[in-house]
């Protein structure tokens, strides 16, 4: 594993195009939140999905990447519009993992930027996989990554399993995220065919965006964490050499009933990381926000769709 230092930032703006949830009466902000407050009927849009706009600064330097795209280009661009957010600024995408809720709007977004972008995904991010959930019965595919359309609508792909520096080295791509915890066991529904075969999907390409704040700590921002939150902070700690953590953000898959019991040593082990903030996102799940709105009072911050974050 052989890649540069991570600079350290002096800010960070992390705008939500995409979320599962919006509410336009959600208009409580302060310095580090600031909410889109938009006159009627204008609203937001939500849906199961995720993208976030990542704009970094040092010193007198800016740099704009993208994490994941959402479900649908309407929702994606919807949201852009209302947000006011220059799509054009930006440098490059991250893909967190090749699941359709977070490349669903990509191909459109990149015809619509008409140049070329560096994308950076693991090779795993365009597996075959479908879900195999044990109410339906049978196996049901879902949509694929296709290379093709990518690099035709101009994706220039950074294929990586290892850590990436993105945005002038003042942001990291974690690659592959080392599994060490005992209770994040993955998503035994969900199936990848690797070298011809089914098998439960080890999700070898989730990984998570990271930015270290000068005299702050890291801001983590999962996708879906399919490797678990808790892993993904950890790894991010151990790649950047940076005990402090700042915010963790993002989809934490702590949703349904295959991971309730997942809930609370997550937040358990959450608390001894003891970030200034958590921001669960996307595919976290009603029951484990709850738990860490009560047990992380201080720490915790609701998130909608539009809501902008300066940290």
């Amino acid at each position: 594993m052989s890649y540069g230092t991570l600079r350290e930032a002096d800010g960070v703006e992390i705008s939500v195009l995409a979320d599962n949830y919006t509410d336009i009466l959600m208009m409580q902000g302060t310095e580090r939140v600031r909410r889109l407050m938009v006159p009627p009927p204008l609203a937001p849009l939500a849906e199961h999905g995720l993208s976030c706009l990542v704009t970094v600064r040092s010193g007198s330097e800016k740099h704009c990447v993208l994490m994941d795209a959402g479900v649908t280009p309407a929702c994606l661009l919807h949201n852009a519009r209302l947000l006011q957010a220059d799509l054009t600024a930006i440098e490059g995408i991250i893909l967190s993992h090749g699941h359709f809720d977070h490349f669903g709007g990509l191909t459109h977004l990149l015809k619509r930027l008409k140049r070329n972008v560096p994308v950076t995904l693991h090779p795993d991010a365009f597996l075959d996989r479908r879900m195999n959930i044990p109410m339906i019965g049978r196996p049901v595919g879902i949509p694929r990554l296709d290379e093709g359309a990518l690099t035709g609508a101009g994706a220039v792909l950074g294929k990586s399993s290892d850590p990436v520096l993105l945005a002038a080295d003042l942001m990291l791509a974690t690659g592959e995220i080392g599994r060490t915890t005992p209770f994040e066991k993955g998503f035994p529904w969900a199936e990848a065919n690797i070298g011809g075969m089914w098998t439960v999907d080890p999700f070898h390409d989730d990984q998570g965006l990271v930015i270290r704040l000068r005299n702050k700590g890291l801001v983590v921002l999962s996708g879906c964490a399919h490797a678990g939150i808790i892993n993904t902070v950890q790894h991010a700690r151990k790649i950047t050499k940076t005990d402090k953590v700042y915010a963790v953000m993002g989809g934490f898959h702590l949703t349904g009933p295959l991971f309730d019991p997942v809930i609370p040593p997550t937040v358990a082990a959450m608390k001894e990381i003891r970030p200034d903030l958590v921001i669960p996102m996307h595919c976290t799940g009603w029951k484990a926000i709850t738990m860490f709105a009560r047990e992380m009072p201080e720490q915790f911050v609701l998130n909608t769709v539009g809501t902008t974050y300066t940290l």
